[in-house]
């Protein structure tokens, strides 16, 4: 039914029509139907019968009695919703400042909470765990870089880039919000101060290598210091050395200084390994050399020691018997020339003349390498036959060549 047609709207009103009712509701009986229910709320009457057809009813006069009553009726409704309003909630890692009429009044703790509602009191809830990042000298990345915060100037008076980021959370709510107007802006402040003043005390090397855990630790005590003399309520967690470089115009100057000193460590490294190679056995030889002049010099002295005493003790003897302590050195010493020689000399008493014999041949065949000097009785020599004797007389061996060749030697 489109809304051109006639009976759109007074589907009610046709009384000529059958059928069900299949168009919109009557926008007539709705405004009639509010007006009913207005009047039954303020206490008035019909002013018309209400049925199909019939004549509008009439706006109901109020009197200042019941009109009183209704507008106290608004009036306490408003003033529930209003003191309802004061109604808030505090998480567990929150805490709740109120304040009353701007002003600190309280610190609430977690739970539901109620205070005097707008304009009286208001309420402020701050997180207690949270941890805040604070960024210095790069924004975001480290390639987003911010050169104004990141070059610091070191005590050798050489520039360099750091990038660093600050971590805190608030321990009193009170003091973060009146005592700070940019709690961020407060603590980059801070952090950039202390990291200027450590970085301005320092060499550069210091500050790129071996130092950096140093200096992040140090600025995390001198910014708690400065933010705590503010008394901002803000304790710092952790500060993080993202970067730290020289400027981007200088590094390959600085690089090749770097591999210079790279080559520098590694030959003094060498140099050290070897030396320590070399001095250790250098320091074993010389000890060993000194051990064994040691000892040949106490074995040389016990030798002489020794000697000098056997010559006391033979020179004692001799006194006491100079002919058989002259005969027994003789022995003993023709006794040691004889012990090196492969031959073998026997006296035979019979006739005084010395045997020489070729017994190393013998000695040789036998196995024997130790020499044997034996005095052979003289009834062990066998006479010589004159057929011996004659061969002996020629013979180089021979006693009598051999005494001739002593005589000789005499």
């Amino acid at each position: 039914m489109s809304l051109n047609d006639p009976r759109w709207g007074n589907q009610g009103n046709d009384k000529n029509r059958g059928g069900p009712n299949q168009g919109p509701p009557d926008l007539e009986e709705l405004w009639r139907d509010f007006n009913r229910r207005l009047a039954g709320l303020f206490g008035g009457k019909k002013g018309g019968s209400g049925g199909d057809g019939g004549p509008p009813p009439t706006i109901p006069r109020l009197s200042p009695r019941q009109f009183g009553s209704g507008v106290g009726v608004l009036i306490g409704l408003a003033a529930l919703i209003w003191l309802a309003s004061g109604f808030y909630i505090v998480d567990a890692s929150q805490r709740g400042v109120v304040l009353r009429f701007g002003k600190y009044a309280e610190t609430t703790e977690p739970g539901l909470r109620w205070r005097m509602p707008f304009p009286i009191e208001s309420h402020e809830v701050v997180n207690l765990t949270g941890v805040r990042t604070v960024e210095l000298g790069y924004r975001g990345s480290e390639r987003n870089k911010v050169l104004r915060e990141a070059l610091m100037l070191t005590d050798d008076e050489n520039i360099i880039n750091i990038q660093f980021a600050v971590q805190y959370i608030l321990i009193s709510p009170e003091k973060y919000l009146f005592n700070n107007r940019g709690p961020d802006e407060a603590v980059g402040q801070a952090a950039e101060t202390a990291m200027r003043e450590i970085v301005g005390k320092s060499k550069m090397d210091f500050v790129l290598y071996e130092g950096r855990e140093q200096v992040a630790t140090t600025a995390h005590q001198l910014m708690q210091t400065i933010l705590d003399r503010y008394e901002t309520g803000i304790q710092i967690s952790k500060v993080t050395m993202q970067n730290a470089q020289p400027p981007e115009q200088v590094q390959a100057a600085f690089d090749d200084a770097v591999k210079a000193g790279q080559d520098r460590e590694r030959q003094k490294n060498e140099g050290q390994a070897y030396a320590n190679d070399v001095i250790p056995k250098a320091r074993g030889t010389a000890s060993r050399l000194l051990q064994e002049a040691e000892g040949y010099r106490a074995r040389v002295e016990s030798a002489a020691e020794g000697e000098a005493s056997r010559f006391k003790q033979v020179l004692q003897e001799y006194n006491k018997a100079p002919d058989v302590t002259r005969n027994r050195m003789y022995i003993e010493t023709v006794q040691q020339m004889l012990s090196s020689t492969t031959k073998i000399m026997v006296d035979a008493h019979s006739n005084g003349n010395l045997l020489f014999m070729p017994l190393d041949k013998l000695l040789s065949g036998a196995g024997m390498t130790t020499p044997i000097v034996d005095e052979a009785p003289a009834s062990a020599a066998a006479p010589a036959t004159p057929s011996t004797r004659a061969a002996d007389s020629s013979d180089p061996r021979s006693r009598d060549f051999l005494r001739n060749r002593d005589r000789g030697d005499r």
